[in-house]
């Protein structure tokens, strides 16, 4: 359900509330999947509801104090919200300060507590669809807004041979590399290059992750050509919903390829295991998703 802040004006629900706050974000496939999961978790949440709400940049600092009196207990944040949110924030857990991003937050007394749950999300994907582990990856990662920020850490975290960040945008792939120095082995394993320079000393397999908004239409170009890809490569795609350039390449190369579909079920599963406590189905939500898509699809 999509709701509005106007809407939180005379809001009077009393039982537990979460939401998704974007911009835009009435094609959040969200909603569905966690009012799945919450309706087959043995009748323990049957009364939390979860909502989609459309909130501009410029009206964030507002909004949050608004959910916050109305009781909204959890809350996901996709684009363009995962980063400027953060000095809104009465706190940040550790992981999610290193990655410079969250996109779940959890009301305490006096205000909301980030997490970040995409790192978690691109890991578990990634294992579940092309039966690849990040540990000893040698990984070029594209992109480097705030889910590319999640899954750098997690992927130097889950202890990868090599990273290698590729950007259009020269400054903030910096800041991103700025961001990752603190972590351990950081000179040997993390370079950079700008995206239309890419280097061709790649090592056997290797795991491409498109972390650009490159893909979210059909029309949009490839973020790379792989026809100079190691053939025992593998391509995940944090966008879905079209087939896209990047998935046109992967398959006319033969490059195993998985869209973002998912990492957003699997970042989901953790954000709703953080606000419930409790194991969270995640075939049941895959399946709402899944659905979901097909039906705004056809």
């Amino acid at each position: 359900m999509l709701i509005s802040l106007r809407d939180l004006d005379t809001w009077k629900r009393e039982l537990p509330s979460l939401a998704v706050l974007g911009f835009p974000v009435q094609h959040s496939l969200s909603p569905p999947m966690h009012n799945a999961a919450l309706a087959a978790m043995d009748g323990r949440f049957g009364d939390w509801q979860y909502y989609a709400l459309e909130i501009p940049v410029e009206e964030m600092a507002a909004a949050l104090p608004l959910l916050h009196s109305r009781g909204f207990y959890g809350l996901n944040l996709t684009i363009p919200h995962k980063v400027d949110v953060i000095p809104m924030l009465e706190e940040v857990d550790p992981p999610a300060a290193r990655m410079g991003a969250v996109n779940t937050l959890v009301r305490t007394e006096s205000g909301y507590r980030g997490f970040n749950t995409d790192g978690y999300g691109i890991r578990k994907a990634i294992a579940e669809k092309l039966n690849r582990s990040l540990e000893g990856a040698d990984i070029l990662l594209l992109g480097a807004g705030g889910a590319a920020r999640a899954i750098a850490v997690e992927c130097l975290q889950s202890g990868c041979q090599r990273l290698t960040l590729a950007n259009r945008n020269i400054d903030r792939m910096e800041m991103l590399s700025a961001r990752l120095a603190e972590i351990p082995d950081f000179c040997s394993r993390v370079r950079h290059f700008p995206l239309a320079s890419l280097p061709e000393d790649w090592e056997g397999s290797l795991i491409i992750i498109n972390a650009t908004s490159l893909g979210l239409k059909a029309e949009d170009p490839a973020p790379l050509a792989l026809q100079n890809m190691p053939g025992s490569s593998v391509v995940y795609d944090t966008t879905y919903g079209s087939i896209n350039q990047l998935r046109k390449e992967s398959q006319l190369c033969g490059i195993p390829y998985a869209d973002g579909l998912s990492m957003l079920v699997w970042q989901g599963v953790r954000s709703l295991e953080i606000w419930s406590g409790e194991t969270v189905p995640q075939p049941v939500m895959a399946k709402a998703a899944r659905q979901a898509l097909e039906a705004k699809l056809s």
